[in-house]
């Protein structure tokens, strides 16, 4: 059994004509250019991965409800309805209307507007 030199070749193979080494080179360009895009390809795969587990996270503390509000001896809810990231409630107290603004998550009153009848 004979020990393979630096190029790995036996040392009783004959030398490989120019042809046949441009074919290697070319090869091993296209394994090297086809590992990188599958590597690529992976780092991609996992930081969606990544992205989508915190992402989760984030948005399951965004959607949580206050389970009560209070609005300051207010009337009847008349209706309710959700707009941008705020509750708004339509409250009747009085005779008179008003849209009480609230924050979804913590049940804080952020503003009133009253109807005034004239």
């Amino acid at each position: 059994m004979t020990q393979p030199d630096f190029n790995g070749q036996q040392a009783d193979d004959a030398p490989l004509d120019p042809a046949t080494l441009r074919i290697q080179t070319k090869l091993k360009r296209l394994l090297a250019g086809s590992s990188l895009v599958m590597f690529a390809g992976f780092i991609a795969v996992f930081a969606a991965i990544f992205y989508k587990i915190n992402a989760a996270d984030d948005s399951a503390s965004r959607d949580a409800i206050a389970s009560t509000i209070s609005l300051g001896g207010a009337g009847q809810v008349l209706q309710v309805s959700l707009s941008e990231g705020r509750l708004v409630l339509l409250v009747e107290d009085e005779g008179s209307r008003m849209i009480v603004y609230a924050d979804p998550s913590s049940g804080e009153v952020l503003g009133k507007t009253r109807f005034l009848n004239r």
